[in-house]
């Protein structure tokens, strides 16, 4: 009887860290850059939140026939047969302060303004 033997192929412990390695290397380039786009797409919703605020504000002063120094209410601007159907939220939470007719409305989050 004569046996043969037969040569496996596998990976040594080398070439997995070598592998490893290199998945972390690209993990630390690529999260940095998924945090960044993460905020800069939650900045770009919340300022199009505003202009919409502001759009809702103006139409809203024209239709009542209202000035720049008027405020208006929640119940002026939302609901679902007002200017928007709902009160937009800030997609890094925060909060929406409407401000007169005149003013551009602020968000809290601090680069989140209206250009």
């Amino acid at each position: 009887m004569r046996r043969t033997l037969s040569r496996r192929s596998a990976f040594t412990l080398i070439e997995i860290m070598i592998v490893v390695a290199i998945i972390g290397m690209l993990a630390a380039i690529a999260i940095p850059n998924l945090m960044k786009a993460q905020k800069t797409a939650k900045r770009t919703a919340c300022i199009n939140q505003l202009k919409a605020i502001q759009g809702a504000k103006i139409q809203w002063a024209l239709d009542a026939k209202k000035g720049d120094a008027d405020v208006p209410s929640d119940g002026d601007l939302f609901g679902p047969d007002k200017y928007l159907t709902k009160r937009p939220e800030c997609p890094a939470n925060g909060t929406y302060t409407l401000g007169s007719v005149s003013e551009n409305p602020t968000c809290s989050s601090p680069d989140h303004v209206l250009p």
